[in-house]
Parts: structure tokens; sequence; C-alpha cells
């Protein structure tokens, strides 16, 4: 019986005992998946100065993406080029760009930010477009002397944001005081662009540091001012009664229950003892007969009642609310 030759053991054989193998300089005790193989360097050439001309403008363009997008949409808005096809700029920013509502807005305000911090150091921060080739020429002239221009200006201010979401933080502050947030966010960074965390993190220290001490008082009625908190969606313009005074807070009774409100979201209307107490006789008086079970009409009856400017009921009013507090001792 002819047995079959060992061709696999003869080519590993062959393998092993070539000089010019790739695997030759391992030994026969070493794994080949440990081994270590020399492989030459690859010499990666270094940027010309147009390369790195081209690089920092196009870096640039990209930073300035959502500055320059927010520009344009106030022009738009301001001129009213959206006229000719929709009746409203919301209409148009969700036709054309697929923009929510709040997010055309919110590049315009974003816009706003960066052009005042550019105010703190604008010889670093020229504008550039793509129609001008001597801008794109004199980008590498402004380069070669940044490092100069900047110590003439405050630490941090030659950096700037690179989205709308690092600039949101911001819209709210006045304008000294998002320069001071913003240099102070670099820092935290290292020296580079701050997340939006961190300037968040920032904006909040400041907030805390700046609050006026609470004077509200119990019993005192006030106005719920929802501005930007969305936690008080529904409430703005309310009216509550004070029963509980924190130290940057109150916790306010309002016609459908209580709801605990920054001092910066309460105005008081500066009744006189007297108005406040009939307020709070009114309050409770709402309080017991308000039920997510009445009608819808009744519930929109008690929920405007619950936004009065003023200090009293109507004879109408009056009569209609002891109407519902009869049904509900009925009941």
């Amino acid at each position: 019986m002819n047995t079959p030759p060992r061709k696999r053991k003869n080519t590993t054989s062959s393998a092993s005992t070539n000089p010019e193998s790739p695997n030759s300089d391992i030994t026969p005790s070493e794994d080949p998946a440990s081994a270590i193989i020399d492989v030459p360097a690859v010499k990666v050439p270094e940027l010309t100065e147009q390369e790195q001309r081209d690089r920092l403008h196009l870096e640039r363009k990209v930073e300035r993406a959502f500055f320059e997008a927010g520009k344009a949409l106030a022009e738009l808005r301001d001129r009213r080029l959206y006229r000719s096809t929709h009746s409203t700029f919301e209409e148009y920013c969700k036709d054309r760009f697929g923009f929510e509502r709040r997010h055309p807005y919110r590049l315009i305000e974003a816009a706003v930010v960066v052009d005042n911090l550019m105010q703190m150091c604008p010889i670093g921060t020229q504008t550039e477009t793509d129609s001008s080739d001597e801008q794109e020429q004199s980008v590498g002239t402004q380069n070669e002397t940044d490092s100069s221009k900047q110590q003439m200006c405050p630490s941090g201010t030659q950096i700037l944001p690179t989205s709308e979401r690092q600039v949101r933080p911001l819209t709210k502050l006045e304008p000294q005081q998002q320069q001071e947030v913003w240099q102070r966010a670099v820092q935290v960074a290292g020296g580079k662009v701050p997340s939006a965390r961190i300037v968040t993190d920032v904006v909040q220290r400041i907030m805390e540091r700046t609050q006026v001490p609470n004077t509200y008082q119990i019993g005192e009625v006030c106005q719920i001012l929802a501005l930007d908190n969305p936690e008080l969606r529904g409430k703005g313009g309310c009216w509550g009664i004070v029963n509980h005074v924190g130290e940057f807070s109150c916790t306010v009774k309002t016609w459908d229950g209580e709801v605990t409100v920054g001092v910066k979201h309460l105005r008081s209307f500066n009744y006189l003892p007297d108005e406040c107490q009939q307020m709070q006789q009114i309050c409770d008086r709402i309080n017991r007969v308000y039920s997510s079970e009445l009608e819808e009409s009744v519930q929109k009856f008690l929920e405007s009642l619950g936004r009065l400017k003023r200090s009293y009921l109507t004879g109408l009013e009056e009569k209609l609310l002891s109407v519902l507090e009869s049904e509900y001792n009925e009941k």
C-alpha cells in the first residue's frame, strides 16, 4: 500500500529553512503570534506653507459655520426675505432647512453672543469669505503674527465657540458676563474649546454668586414668570401664594396645587395685607373645587381665575364660583 506524499510537512519545512522566508528570523520555540517583526517607518511629508494656510482657512470655516448660519438667518428674518413663499419665518425655516421652531432663533442668539466674544479680541478673529482669494492669502500672513497679537487680548479670547450648544448657556447673560464666563470656561478646558457642559457649569457658578437674597414673605401674592424654564410650562402668568421661603426659591400655592419656583421666576404684586388675605381665600376656594374630572369649560374658567391680575372677583365670577362650590358640597 502506497503512502501518500506529505506535501504539507514538506512545504512547512521548506519555509522554515528558507533564509528568505518572512518567518526565517523566528526560532521554532517562539510563538509566531508574539514575535516582533521590524516594519520600516514611512516618513509622512510635512505640510507645505500653502497646505498649512488651506488647513487654517478650512478649520475656521468649520468653526464659524453655526455663526454664519445665525447671521444669515437674522438677515432673512429682519428683511422678511421669506415673504414671497411663506407667511411666517418659522414656516419658512421648517420648509427650507428642516428647522424646528426654536432652532433658528437659537442660531441667531448664538451669533449675537459670538459677536460679543469677538469684541474682546477683534484682531485675531477676522471674518473670511469664500469669494476673496486675496483674503485666503492673507491668512498665512496673519498666522505668522498671531502669537504677538494674542498678547494684546484677554486670556482665552482667541479661542471661539465651535457649536451653538456651547453658546446656548450664555444667551441669557449680560454681554460682560458672557465674556467673563467664556474666558473662565476656556481656562477650565485647559486652553481648548470648552464643552457645553463646562460652559454650563461656569454659568451656574456665576449665577449662584450673583443671586439676590430671597426677600419674599409667607402669604405674599406673586406672579409666576415662566421665561426659559421648561418646568414652569403652563404656569406663566399664574399667581400664587407664597407658603415656603427658601434661600433662592419659594414654594407657592396656585389654583391647582403647589410649585417651587426660583426667585428670578417670581414677581410680587405688592398687594396690601388685606388684599393678600383675600387672594388666599380665593386660592383656597378654587383648590377645593378644581379637579381634572371637571368639564373642560369649567376647568378653563377656574384656570382663568388663577391668572387674575387683580385682588378681587367680579360679581359674575363670584356667582359662578359659588355655583361650583355648591355643586362640590352636594357631592
